[in-house]
């Protein structure tokens, strides 16, 4: 019997959420946690088309989450000087509740980097531009022309581990990515080397043609959104 892992890049999977799957609401651990599930079950329907098994959870070796622990300390703004505690802010609050959620949830591993701080704050894009141009003044710069200068870390390195492990141990048969970058190719490398197959979820992101050599297959677990098909699966009940 195959056995299927499925590795999701959790900043990815919430930065796209809001687009292929519209009744989530990102903000909220436990509706990130069954749009999860809703993923989750869709790949292994899929696959268990050609296994067919009594239940397509019984393909299921691990799901896998990969995020940062959310950056909790304390700052001053660039301008106002105004105290800012970054562990009462709502993201820090919801990653952490999230992860919580997500570490009770059957066959599935959280795998958490770090965020640090690495620079100070950094000014945004769109304010250098205007500066340059000359329309605004330093003088006119306020708090939210900043960004600061966090940097997550670990990540990556993480999910290449994983693959490489999952692969080495000959755990799995099948590794489902969920990602959007070329980060992982190395370790996708190693894997179909060793006889893994490796099928990358973009969430409808399209990607650069030079990954297709890497990966054996692309496919998306929600429908495309805008079809039919997307909103009748965001009206269906939630998969357990």
């Amino acid at each position: 019997m195959s056995k299927v892992a499925i590795l999701i890049d959790g900043g990815y999977f919430l930065k796209r959420l809001p687009t292929v799957f519209k009744s989530a609401k990102p903000g909220d651990p436990e509706s990130v946690a069954w749009a999860l599930r809703r993923l989750i079950a869709a790949h292994l329907k899929s696959r268990n088309r050609i296994e067919k098994l009594p239940h397509e959870r019984a393909l299921l070796y691990r799901s896998f989450f990969y995020d940062a622990k959310p950056y909790l300390g304390k700052e001053h703004r660039p301008v106002s000087g105004k105290s800012i505690d970054y562990a009462r802010s709502d993201e820090a609050k919801f990653r952490l509740a999230l992860h919580d959620k997500l570490r009770r949830m059957s066959h599935m591993a959280v795998r958490l980097g770090e965020v640090r701080r690495e620079r100070g704050w950094i000014l945004r894009e769109e304010a250098q531009k205007r500066l340059l141009k000359g329309e605004i003044k330093v003088a006119d710069l306020t708090d939210d022309d900043f960004t600061p200068g966090l940097r997550q870390k670990a990540v990556d390195m993480r999910i290449g581990t994983d693959i490489a492990s999952l692969t080495l141990k000959r755990q799995v048969d099948t590794i489902i990515l969920v990602a959007g970058d070329s980060d992982f190719v190395p370790a996708s490398k190693l894997a179909r080397r060793e006889g893994v197959k490796v099928v990358l979820d973009p969430l409808w992101r399209s990607v650069a043609p030079e990954l297709f050599e890497h990966i054996d297959g692309l496919q998306s677990g929600f429908p495309k959104p805008g079809t039919a098909a997307a909103k009748k699966a965001e009206k269906d009940e939630d998969v357990e």
